[in-house]
């Protein structure tokens, strides 16, 4: 059962080492991501699981190896060849700068895949823990300004919009039925993951949110939320 997610971007710029002089640009969403991270740790969860897209399916052990180093710095993280996808690296690298530790797996899913495959695995990893966390890495719109990656579409702001108010709300029904074709047309690097988050939580089981992070550095929607169960 779902009680607790975090909700983080995967910029390779988010590591300071990478980031060089423009670490401190970042330093507000280093410390969302953090506190999202952190807050994993007080839902007592069995297991934790680190989900993030990528260009095919996989799932890893927890001391599965990633690295920078395509992006120019060979920052490390697990053991091993470095086979995971930047989304799962960051997740990583994340818990690593949060004190987490290393999560129970990670689980690659398609950037492409549909709404209802995104829909199974989520339902396949609720199952996977009595007490389950995900942290889930995922980017917004890369097209809300002229210098954004896939320069600017009149669509894109309210797109970014509507997700951070889906994932600041826990709002699992938005997110399931975000269209995978707006989803590519906007650039939207997390659309995947964040199904597989709706997926692993249900309507009624009392999870509320919080957004710890809203803003469009680059170009690219960021957004850092956390996700907590209701009980008594």
């Amino acid at each position: 059962m779902l009680v607790a997610a975090a909700v983080c971007p995967h910029p390779p710029l988010i590591v300071p080492e990478l980031a060089g002089a423009a670490a401190p640009e970042l330093d507000d969403l280093r410390d969302a991501c953090v506190s999202a991270v952190r807050s994993l740790a007080g839902s007592r969860p069995d297991t934790l699981i680190v989900v993030g897209g990528a260009g095919v399916a996989g799932s890893y052990e927890p001391d599965a190896g990633g690295s920078l180093a395509p992006w120019g710095v060979d920052i490390r993280v697990g053991s091993g060849n470095a086979v995971l996808p930047l989304s799962l690296t960051i997740g990583g690298l994340l818990l690593g700068l949060a004190g987490a530790g290393p999560p129970s797996g990670y689980e690659a899913v398609p950037s492409e895949a549909s709404p209802d495959a995104c829909a199974r695995l989520g339902a396949v990893l609720a199952e996977r823990g009595r007490r389950l966390a995900l942290l889930v890495m995922g980017d917004g719109p890369a097209t809300l300004t002229v210098k954004a990656p896939g320069y600017l579409q009149t669509g894109a702001p309210a797109y970014h919009q509507a997700l951070a108010q889906a994932l600041g709300g826990a709002d699992i029904q938005a997110l399931a039925a975000l269209d995978p074709a707006d989803a590519q047309e906007l650039w939207v690097g997390g659309r995947a993951a964040f199904q597989v988050l709706a997926g692993a939580g249900r309507a009624g089981d009392g999870l509320r949110g919080e957004l710890l992070y809203d803003d469009a550095p680059y170009g690219v929607g960021y957004l850092v939320a956390r996700w907590s169960l209701r009980e008594a």
